[in-house]
């Protein structure tokens, strides 16, 4: 089973870039869990056309029997993406890290990978705070290898520090390690070589770079991803080929 969690800076484009490589994860014929871990819950949104399932701390709130069963907490998506989202405490009361705590232990009790038997599991973390709950996904075991989303962005770049320097100190517990960087472009100047320059300073590699692209645009405005709007647009194939290199390293 591959296991990444993405991090990233908010609103970097984590969630356009987890959606995206689930879908291709889907479309090579492997069977995905795309988990959600922010309490803005649209992590999964594009696979399901534009529908948001019922986060689980929503679900916990909202009703009075406790959830039994995987179905009362999910949703299937495109190319039978298995989504769920963690959500968040009411606004302005509780802590957001520790619903991602409890949405974990009961996948847990659900016993969900072991009744849904995933090929990949992507978690798609809030990467502007790394601890508590937000670290859970490195720190639990949860996920083998971290991938980093950043662009060459300032505020980009120095969440990207953050990130990989708790992941590092995680390092001799054997939890999860970055497995390299994907650099979303927002067209800055220099955005390639100053990405590049942090990569080196780090020790990591770039494994995957997606262009601006006006077709991510616009098939999000429809609900879907780039795969499901059009596979064969060059895009599309990007992440179809990162995907497929992403399960080539995990043999």
């Amino acid at each position: 089973m591959l296991r990444l969690a993405l991090y990233g800076k908010g609103g970097i484009g984590k969630s356009t870039m987890t959606a995206n490589l689930a879908a291709a994860f889907a479309s090579l014929g492997k069977r995905v869990i795309q988990i959600g871990c922010d309490p803005k819950a649209d992590s999964t949104i594009n696979l399901l056309g534009g529908k948001a399932v019922e986060p689980v701390m929503d679900y916990l709130r909202s009703h009075d029997d406790y959830p039994t069963q995987i179905s009362q907490i999910s949703k299937e998506g495109f190319g039978g993406v298995l989504c769920i989202e963690t959500g968040g405490p009411t606004p302005g009361l509780g802590c957001a890290g520790r619903g991602i705590i409890a949405t974990f232990q009961l996948l847990e009790e659900l016993e969900l990978f072991e009744t849904w038997k995933p090929d990949v599991v992507l978690y798609d973390v809030l990467g502007d705070v790394v601890c508590g709950g937000f670290a859970a996904p490195i720190r639990e075991g949860y996920a083998q290898q971290v991938l980093i989303v950043t662009s060459g962005e300032k505020m980009a770049l120095y969440a990207a520090n953050n990130i990989q320097t708790a992941v590092k100190n995680f390092e001799d517990r054997s939890y999860a390690k970055v497995l390299g960087l994907i650099l979303n472009h927002r067209n800055v100047e220099n955005e390639t070589e100053k990405v590049a320059s942090f990569a080196k300073e780090h020790g990591l590699s770039i494994i995957g770079e997606i262009p601006r692209s006006d077709d991510i645009i616009r098939f999000e405005e429809e609900g879907k991803t780039v795969i499901e709007g059009d596979r064969d647009l060059p895009v599309s194939q990007i992440f179809l080929d990162l995907a497929k290199r992403l399960l080539e390293n995990a043999q």
